[in-house]
């Protein structure tokens, strides 16, 4: 067995159907529950695979969304879902590769963002958390999401921004944030 990881960037469209299945169970066995109604939700997804023997072993996927600090600008933003690791395989380092390997991958978006219960983990790659009041927009005016926790990356494009001001989203099917 390989102690090398193979990392490759996929369009979701270009996602075959043998790596779709094995980014679901993947994501079923990490998360422990069956990921395929949301991954089901998540609109035009890039993949980063990480392979070890031709074995899926860990996964991040991102989404364009639109951020809006405040009354700012809207922000296209990469908008990073379902980072997974096998539970067999946590521990060696894998999850930090995927991320840097996303990271490294949006240069042509103002913003990254994420929703995780696992702060620290994304805290030293880096990342930060939004401290002020989170909401997404809707058709009728903005709906708070108070239970919800968001982490900000910064990125080239990356305007000033107050982490103690409002933030908020595009409504989605699936998982608000």
């Amino acid at each position: 067995m390989s102690d090398t990881l193979a990392l490759t960037v996929v369009d979701g469209r270009d996602l075959s159907n043998a790596d779709r299945i094995a980014v679901i169970a993947l994501c079923s066995r990490a998360f422990e529950t069956d990921f395929a109604p949301l991954f089901n939700t998540f609109c035009e997804p890039t993949h980063v695979l990480a392979k070890l023997d031709g074995v899926l072993v860990s996964h991040a996927l991102w989404v364009t969304r639109w951020l809006q600090a405040g009354s700012g600008p809207l922000l296209r933003t990469a908008f990073v879902e379902a980072v997974a690791t096998d539970p067999a395989y946590q521990g060696r380092g894998y999850a930090t590769q995927v991320m840097q390997t996303v990271q490294a991958a949006l240069i042509d978006y103002d913003l990254a963002g994420l929703s995780t219960g696992r702060p620290g983990f994304y805290a030293r790659l880096g990342w930060q958390s939004w401290r002020g009041p989170l909401f997404v927009r809707t058709e009728v005016g903005l709906l708070a999401t108070p239970t919800d926790s968001v982490m900000i990356l910064s990125l080239l494009h990356t305007p000033p921004l107050d982490l103690d001001g409002p933030l908020s989203a595009e409504w989605r099917v699936g998982e608000l944030w």
